[in-house]
């Protein structure tokens, strides 16, 4: 329990011993060509005279004699960690090759690591890797407690093991700004084992404590414009911080300590790192993998790891399953197959099945704790762009051992699986084995053998494995949907990029039944690990999904009631009763109304080690199993089954299990932050896309209705952007939150949520992934307001902001963010979605 201390003083005693849950993103790079000054060098901390040895070409051992680059910051603290013990200056230098004038560059960059807690600076001017966090330290929220306290971690950790449990005991800010993922200054105190508590200084405003931007050089200085359009901010770049950057570079820049050469309020910054030309199509992803803080770069030791790494062979009691014709089925893009299924016929069950989903077994090969195990973490989940992925493993694992390719042996973790004639799971069995997938199949391969069209590969398969698949996944399907799933229309679109990095066009993702057939095989494996685990009383990592919060639910709910429409009360409410009213409104002109309505109703998706259900699925116990290559919570969820079951060695670890909490949290925010950074990435390629039409008139439907303006996408590509209030015929606009509208108060114009417009587009930014539209005055949505009672009818509730548009706008809002559209509230999708 939390105790207060007069005088604010906060004491934890007797608290339950908790570990974080791990190292975050946000490593900043180095200073490389930073010259030092006076000022910097300060005269503490200056090399010995004793400190470098001068080295003949023969002493030197055939070294190259020329004074090699400055590290980066990450090396010099991954060199540190990984070296145990002290090491003073002259054994860091010779480490690294260097000699010369960067020597002193060296030290600069030593003393401000140490500065900044990364690592320890010994009285005898040697260095290490810390064992505890600095005074002060950038630290990320991770959420609360069981206890409801608020938890974060270091954004930074070299320390052995899992980074500590940060409490968060003084809230300087409003806590409803910080949210998972936020990032803060803080003051840091220890108060025992592995435990600290932090007192908040200063928020990040960009959320990762650097600016991504595009430099540009004036009177003899530089400047740094953010790409983040919410960033309304310009940072000064001393010349000798600038690191010779050009005009036009996208460039990471982190804020400089106040100093009297410049005044606070110049937001003075150095450059750490320059990425490229902001006309370079590349840079595009790049630029949101950086903004957001994804790693990018796997450790030397992980990856001395992973090329150590080789199949295992029968041993250790695992079972051959090499003359079983599990096949893949993926996208044709896929470069990793990390599930494989089967299915047929049960005959000792009239109409049942057997179902076996073989998943590649990461948990032989990533171990709790090890360097892999590390860098997994700390990405939480893979990410992934329209012209990059960034791998959660490095490509040893992800496309090679732990990918299930064709006729080549490969370790498997395996759920046999019965199923009664209405698709119930009557048993399951976990077995660790060594598979030989018998054939790569594609989704639209898969899918044309079932319509008759098989091919060289499909033709042989037809009958002992693609027929029964359908078969059974037609009984999965059926169960769905007497449970009474979620089935909301998710549309999706992808882009398409060209040779040279550009985007080619963006078309719609087409849903397949043979994606369903994967989906349905995945869906059931997960509930049968849940199911398992429970079995155990072993720690699960469950994904799950609650009802829609209540007031949301109620103001839907009322909504809802104006069109002829009703929904149950919170409490009573189930999936079927959504699905009900999509059936009722699938025939109507409100149709795309009520089925947004109703998908924006709906709560988020998490990772959570006590179960509450997942309403989107209707199933009481649901757990990530199927895809531990690319989602740590699967991998957890292997370990705990291994360790469970006796499967073996590479299960759960004690400390592992008890964190749970922690972990849960630390991947809900890097599931989230891949999220925003597919949506950034997805906004910046349209904003290319559309740059070159400038002026050109386009249809579309209004998406969200925000007080500053509309938000609209497009019919023909999907590509979306904002109407900000001034670019609305000229009226005075109302915005009636209750009814997802905005009124003209003389015109009685209505601008709706899903109304069709037509709109020109006025501006498109790649750098900043801002799209601009204009409403075409009198083509567009001239909704009267209906009279009370008739279907669809609103009242204009009065109490909304009001606003100008065109001519004497206020609040125009140009740039704004996308305020409260596309909330993450998917329940199902194909392979590659997150249930």
């Amino acid at each position: 329990m939390t105790n207060k201390k007069p005088g604010g003083k906060f004491s934890r005693r007797n608290h339950k011993k908790r570990t974080n849950a791990g190292k975050t993103a946000g490593a900043t790079t180095g200073t490389k060509n930073t010259p030092a000054t006076a000022a910097d060098t300060g005269g503490d901390d200056d090399f010995d005279a004793d400190d470098f040895e001068r080295e003949t070409p023969e002493q030197g051992g055939g070294r190259q004699q020329y004074e090699a680059a400055l590290p980066t910051r990450e090396q010099l603290i991954e060199f540190i960690r990984d070296n145990p013990g002290p090491l003073n200056k002259r054994e860091i230098a010779k480490a690294f090759g260097i000699k010369g004038q960067i020597r002193t560059e060296l030290r600069v960059l030593l003393r401000e690591i140490a500065e900044d807690g990364a690592i320890r600076k010994n009285p005898g001017k040697s260095y290490e890797a810390p064992d505890a966090l600095p005074d002060r330290a950038l630290i990320e929220i991770t959420g609360t407690d069981e206890d409801g306290e608020l938890i974060a971690r270091p954004v930074e950790w070299t320390g052995a093991g899992r980074p500590p449990v940060i409490y968060v005991v003084e809230k300087l800010l409003s806590e409803s700004r910080l949210e998972r993922g936020a990032q803060v200054l803080a003051r840091i105190k220890k108060t025992g084992n592995g435990e600290y508590e932090a007192r908040i200084l200063k928020a990040m405003e960009n959320g990762t404590g650097k600016v991504v931007g595009s430099y540009k050089r004036h009177k003899g200085t530089g400047y740094v414009t953010p790409t983040d359009k919410k960033n309304k901010e310009e940072y000064l770049v001393p010349v000798e911080y600038s690191m010779e950057a050009e005009d036009g570079d996208i460039v990471i820049a982190e804020l400089l300590p106040p100093s009297s050469r410049w005044s606070r309020s110049k937001n003075a910054a150095r450059i750490v790192k320059r990425l490229g030309q902001k006309d370079d199509p590349r840079l595009i992803s790049l630029i949101a993998i950086h903004s957001q803080g994804i790693p990018t770069e796997f450790s030397a030791a992980a990856l001395k790891e992973a090329e150590a790494l080789h199949e295992p062979d029968l041993a250790d009691g695992r079972v051959d399953m090499r003359d079983i014709p599990l096949v893949t089925i993926d996208g044709a893009d896929a470069r990793d197959f990390d599930d494989a299924v089967y299915a047929e016929p049960d005959k000792d069950v009239p109409g049942g099945w057997r179902l076996i989903v073989a998943i590649a077994d990461v948990s032989y090969y990533v171990r709790t704790h090890n360097a892999l195990d590390k860098m997994a973490f700390e990405r939480g989940n893979s990410t992934y762009f329209a012209d990059r992925v960034v791998p959660m493993l490095p490509e040893r694992l992800s496309n090679d051992l732990c990918s299930l390719r064709p006729l080549v042996n490969r370790a498997c973790l395996a759920v046999y699986m019965q199923i009664d004639a209405n698709a119930r799971l009557t048993s399951w069995k976990f077995v660790r084995g060594l598979m030989k997938s018998a054939a790569r199949l594609t989704y639209e391969q898969v899918e044309e053998a079932h319509l008759g069209k098989p091919d060289d590969t499909t033709g042989p398969l037809m009958d002992s494995v693609i027929k029964p698949l359908y078969e059974a996944y037609a009984k999965l399907k059926h169960a769905r949907e007497q449970r009474g799933a979620l089935e909301l229309d998710l549309p999706e679109r992808k882009a398409v990029i060209d040779k040279d990095g550009f985007l080619a066009g963006i078309v719609p993702r087409v849903r397949l039944a043979s994606h369903q057939l994967v989906e349905e095989f995945m869906i059931l494996a997960n509930v049968a690990a849940a199911e398992a685990l429970e079995a155990k009383s072993a720690p699960c990592v469950y994904r799950i999904h609650d009802r829609p919060a209540f007031d949301r639910l109620e103001a839907t709910r009322e909504f809802l009631k104006e069109f002829g429409y009703s929904l149950p009360k919170a409490d009573e409410l189930k999936p079927k009763n959504i699905n009900h009213i999509l059936k009722l409104s699938a025939q109507n002109e409100d149709k795309q109304l009520i089925h947004t309505i109703l998908l924006r109703t709906q709560s988020q998706a998490i990772y959570s080690p006590d179960n509450i259900g997942h309403f989107g699925l209707a199933l009481e116990k649901y757990a990530h199993f199927t895809s531990p290559i690319r989602r740590y919570a699967d991998l957890l969820v292997h370990r705990s089954l291994v360790r469970a079951y006796k499967l073996g060695s590479g299960g759960m670890a004690d400390d592992e299990a008890d964190d749970l909490h922690a972990i849960s949290e630390h991947i809900s925010v890097t599931e989230r932050r891949s999220m925003m950074a597919e949506r950034d990435v997805m906004d910046r390629f349209t904003a290319q896309y559309l740059s070159v039409n400038i002026g050109k008139e386009f249809k579309g439907m209004v998406s969200s209705v925000a007080r500053f303006g509309l938000f609209v996408t497009l019919d023909e590509t999907g590509a979306d952007g904002i109407v900000p209030m001034s670019y609305l015929p000229k009226d005075y606009y109302v915005h009636d939150e209750k009814h997802h509208a905005l009124v003209g108060q003389h015109t009685g114009r209505t601008f709706r949520l899903t109304d069709p417009v037509v709109v020109r587009l006025v501006e498109a930014d790649p750098l900043r992934g801002s799209t601009v539209f204009e409403i075409l005055d009198g083509l567009a949505a001239d909704t009267p307001m209906r009279r009370p009672g008739e279907r669809g009818a609103f009242r204009n509730g009065g109490k909304g902001d009001r606003h100008r548009g065109r001519d004497g706008a206020r609040n125009g809002g140009r740039g704004r963010d996308k305020g409260d559209r596309d909330r993450d509230r998917k329940s199902g999708g194909g392979k590659k979605r997150r249930r």
